[in-house]
């Protein structure tokens, strides 16, 4: 199993609650396909360093993450088309 971080940013205008439960569903889908989570940073509401979709704000995540090589691929493939969600990246991280 390999290390990754998925870079999440979420739109300011959910709820707390609706925040959390976007979270949630996030850390389902790496579940979901065999990933194993370790670390959830969560950064707040932050400025965008550009307008995104009419957006100046986001709420920043990072999910640090071990999944197979293929795990990636299918949560980005739900990511983008979760509308909660203005921007993601995963990368996967060298080992120490």
């Amino acid at each position: 199993m390999k290390n990754y971080e998925l870079a999440l940013v979420l739109v300011t205008s959910l709820g707390e609650e609706e925040k959390v439960t976007q979270l949630d569903k996030v850390k389902e889908l790496v579940g979901r396909f065999g990933g194993e989570i370790t670390n959830v940073d969560d950064w707040g509401k932050r400025k965008l360093a550009y307008e995104i979709d009419k957006q100046r704000d986001g709420f920043y995540y990072f999910i640090h993450f071990k999944a197979d090589p293929s795990t990636p691929a299918e949560v980005e493939s739900r990511l983008r088309i979760t509308e909660s969600v203005l921007r993601y990246l995963i990368i996967r991280q060298d080992e120490k």
